[in-house]
């Protein structure tokens, strides 16, 4: 790793990653929560044996595998930005990161390859049970991808189960369940599958409406509105908890990027959450001086219940992160950045003297050095650590994303009740304002998802590996032109690949459902 970076090598080489990561998320969430509606769908062809039920599952069978092909070809790229943009991140941590992923290409994605065959093309090739399984499987396939993925990210928010290992200068991975099974990932994986379902229900439903607008078959878009708004409801109930549950880990394991999701300056007993409020723009480090709202209305003792479970305990700020000095909940006193970056730099000057040593044969110096670093080691990343003010996430990007996606999150819930209401006491297919409405919140259902992200990615930074790997010391030695030349090359082939899947669904939808086959009997 150097200490040596092109700011803007590092800011291209983020920018790139991040193009793909959006371009990526556009797919991936609509194939989680198609996969659940379909296989609903399909079941109740297999358990009526009604042709109406197989013909509506194959309709969004067909929308699934359109949208599941193109986020392949982006999450390969995703994948291969690792090695190409990030190698000092993969070869400090390639041992514990790779094996989520490698995971995930070996099991999870050869078993959607494999079912994926067969649910398209054997309807009349195997049982309708065996196809059923297919069709789950499918779609447990394609969550059980998103597990290992998850987990992976999970890692970065919440490093565990790995030592340094100091002659090979990377750490390695000593407790495979720790990491498998985190509760940070855990939790993670249920909020955001949780989250493709709701995105699922909020596209079917939408399209579904589209039918009715137009005045088509409107018996398949009433039973595809009702059973993905069931679907939307429960899942965006569930995403609520789960999102609680977030809160409470990024509380305990990332306080600073709970700080910057609240705009929260300076820590206090019983803090409230912010409800409603503007960040003043003029306030840019947490110690100018300069007030951090324009206006703001609390919820009291909210954010204290949220981050401790108890609405009168304390919970620092930006400020008292940076300053330290507060009490922790282990009894220790936490330090400030400036000490941690002390810490950093001692740790990162024991390695180099312990290579040094070792390259000269003093095994005496080498385990001092040794002792030094291990002493220092949980500090190891501050040491590449410039400036305090490094530390502090971008505020207003954090804030407002957290906002957006949680007020979306309520919306939905609403919005799902209403249709269910309406679906059931009233005939949908008359009701025009509706059918706009639910088309107006597929759009919603990707910006609620791309704003998760962004809290979860853009809250943590510096930082690629949580207080362990900084991104000034993760990126890859390029130049800065073939990275930007990459980046607008990503950028027009993404474009060209989700413009091409819009038109191919939007022609499918179009075409709609397979029409009922007319059953004809000839006079003997």
């Amino acid at each position: 790793m150097t200490e040596h970076i092109d700011i803007s090598l590092i800011d291209w080489s983020r920018a790139q990653f991040a193009l793909t990561a959006i371009y990526h998320w556009i797919f991936v969430p609509l194939t989680l929560g198609l996969a659940v509606i379909m296989g609903i769908m399909e079941t109740m062809y297999f358990r009526t044996g009604s042709d109406f039920w197989k013909r509506t599952a194959k309709f969004w069978m067909k929308i699934f595998g359109i949208n599941f092909a193109v986020g392949v070809a982006t999450g390969l790229i995703l994948e291969f930005e690792f090695g190409t943009n990030w190698s000092n991140y993969s070869w400090f941590v390639g041992d514990i990161f790779g094996a989520p992923l490698a995971i995930e290409g070996i099991l999870a994605f050869f078993m959607e390859a494999t079912f994926i065959a067969v649910m398209f093309f054997g309807w009349d090739k195997v049982s309708k049970r065996f196809h059923l399984i297919a069709t789950w499987l499918t779609g447990f396939g394609a969550t059980f991808s998103a597990w290992w993925i998850l987990v992976a990210n999970a890692w970065m928010q919440h490093p565990v189960g790995m030592e340094f290992n100091i002659d090979a200068a990377r750490n390695e991975m000593v407790d495979f369940a720790a990491v498998a099974l985190s509760p940070v990932a855990i939790n993670k994986f249920f909020h955001t599958v949780l989250s493709g379902w709701v995105l699922g229900a909020v596209f079917v439903v939408g399209v579904s409406c589209w039918f009715l607008l137009k005045n088509r078959d409107k018996r398949f878009a009433l039973a595809s509105i009702k059973i993905a708004a069931w679907v939307g409801l429960v899942s965006a109930a569930l995403s609520a908890l789960t999102g609680d549950g977030s809160g409470y880990q990024v509380a305990q394991t990332q306080p600073m990027k709970l700080a910057a999701m609240e705009g929260y300056y300076e820590g206090q007993q019983g803090a409230g959450l912010v409800a409603v409020g503007m960040l003043n723009p003029e306030k840019k480090t947490y110690n100018d001086g300069k007030e951090p709202f324009l206006f703001r209305i609390e919820i009291p003792e909210m954010l204290s219940l949220l981050a401790e479970r108890e609405m009168g305990a304390f919970v620092p700020g930006i400020t008292d992160i940076i300053e330290g000095g507060y009490q922790l909940e282990d009894g220790t006193t936490a330090l400030s950045a400036k000490e941690k970056i002390e810490r950093g730099k001692a740790a990162v000057e024991a390695f180099g003297a312990y290579r040094a040593a070792k390259a000269a044969g003093n095994d005496a110096d080498a385990e001092i050095a040794a002792s030094v670093l291990n002493e220092n080691m949980p500090y190891f990343g501050y040491g590449y650590v410039k400036d305090v003010n490094d530390l502090v996430p971008n505020v207003p990007l954090t804030f407002y994303a957290f906002r957006i996606m949680v007020m979306l999150g309520a919306y939905f819930i609403l919005f799902f009740i209403v249709v269910l209401i309406l679906a059931y006491k009233k005939d949908l297919s008359k009701m025009k304002w509706l059918h706009w409405v639910a088309l107006l919140t597929i759009p919603l259902g990707y910006l609620a998802g791309q704003a998760g992200w962004v809290v979860a990615e853009c809250g943590r930074q510096p930082w690629v590996i949580q207080d362990m790997l900084p991104v000034n010391a993760a990126i890859s030695k390029l130049g800065v032109g073939s990275v930007q030349t990459t980046f607008f090359i990503f950028l027009i082939l993404f474009t060209v690949m989700l413009i091409a899947e819009i038109g191919i669904m939007l022609r499918e939808i179009r075409k709609g459902p397979e029409k009922e086959t007319a059953v004809t009997s000839e006079l003997p």
